[in-house]
């Protein structure tokens, strides 16, 4: 593995990083910073989310940016609010001691008329969900004529989650771009058909193996039980927890609020997070659990997409994901920052199989609780 500075990455950006505990570069940083400094072309990098993927297309980014030039020269679009407010936050902690590069999050549920005032200051990238993007568009609240660089995150959540047209008129929008970089955990057909339209013909592809994915201090455990046992079984796991935290993935909306409300009465202090709420009831939620007034937060996997908290302890499976990318996804929500945490799935017995089947496609290995 090569350094930062080997990368190409000035010494003022790599204090930044040495700050935030990031020192040497991930599998995807190290393919992707050499060829987005001195190419620059289009890339479709396959990769899932804990592989330090904002990294790899965000200090190209913050290189490439003229910061003597008030125009909106980066666009970087995400699936969900989570997530730009995320790779934000990061952009903003990797320049602490460089060149100010002022960089703008505009996503839906934050206050209209405050984004339209942020956007009359200089802003050299825009970080954005798709829906809130184009709607500031439409009010002329911004224009996309100098982005020289456009970056779609997760794309493939984009389209999963219906944002197909937006994404193809943002493409539209910013026709004047050098460079497209796609990032996605899979590449599913509805993207090959984006690539074959809005991008040139032979893009650089890189794919990060999956094996490299998965966190290495994750202990992965799993538990066989009925459907009807698994409650008992998670308030006892709770019980023994003391001040651990953690998140309970639940497969649906109705499942994760019967079993927060089960929890509740037994006096534990767990909230829910779910695709019904409304913003300003799950910012309410996520700001109870960060500053540790929620002992456990039960999600369901859409709604828990960005969800950043440090220091949980554990992740339960109430059940098996549908999709096997959500399984990393959610595993990778404990043990960050070089702890160690714990990764156990409820099964029942019919499912052992698709234990076998993660250990073989991710190059894991299980331990069985009784």
């Amino acid at each position: 593995m090569k350094t930062f500075k080997e990368l190409g990455i000035p010494a003022n950006l790599m204090q930044g990083l040495q700050e935030l505990g990031i020192i040497h570069p991930t599998e995807i940083q190290d393919k992707a910073i050499p060829f987005l400094l001195e190419n620059g072309g289009d890339l479709i990098a396959q990769a899932q989310t804990g592989t330090g993927k904002t990294a790899a297309f965000g200090l190209p980014l913050l290189m490439k940016v003229n910061p003597k030039s008030n125009d909106i020269q980066g666009l970087i679009v995400a699936p969900t609010r989570e997530l730009a407010k995320q790779i934000g936050k990061q952009l903003f902690r990797y320049t602490k001691f460089s060149e100010k590069i002022f960089v703008e999050v505009l996503c839906g549920g934050d206050n209209f008329d405050k984004q339209v005032a942020a956007l009359q200051r200089p802003t050299h990238i825009v970080v954005a969900t798709p829906g809130r993007l184009l709607d500031l568009f439409q009010k002329k609240a911004l224009t996309l004529i100098h982005v020289k660089h456009l970056i779609l995150d997760e794309a493939d959540e984009m389209l999963s989650m219906g944002f197909k047209k937006e994404l193809v008129k943002i493409f539209g929008l910013t026709r004047a771009r050098k460079s497209t970089w796609l990032f996605s955990a899979t590449i599913p057909d509805a993207i090959h058909g984006l690539i074959k339209d809005c991008m040139s013909e032979k893009p650089q592809l890189l794919k990060i193996d999956k094996a490299h994915v998965v966190n290495r201090d994750i202990d992965h455990q799993f538990k066989i039980c009925s459907r009807d046992e698994k409650t008992e079984f998670i308030a006892s796991f709770l019980k023994r927890q003391q001040a651990n935290r953690g998140v309970i993935f639940c497969r649906t909306k109705a499942g994760a609020i019967i079993l927060g409300k089960q929890l509740a009465t037994q006096g534990f202090a767990v909230d829910v997070l779910q695709g019904d709420l409304t913003q300003k009831e799950r910012d309410t939620v996520m700001r109870s659990f960060k500053k540790e007034r929620t002992q456990f937060l039960i999600a369901t996997d859409v709604a828990a997409r960005g969800i950043d908290v440090e220091g949980l302890s554990f992740v339960i499976h109430h059940q098996l994901p549908e999709q096997i990318e959500y399984f990393t996804h959610r595993s990778g929500r404990t043990a960050r920052a070089g702890k160690k945490g714990v990764s156990l799935a409820l099964i029942e017995p019919r499912e052992r199989p698709k234990i076998t089947k993660l250990e073989t496609d991710f190059d894991l290995s299980f331990s069985e609780v009784h």
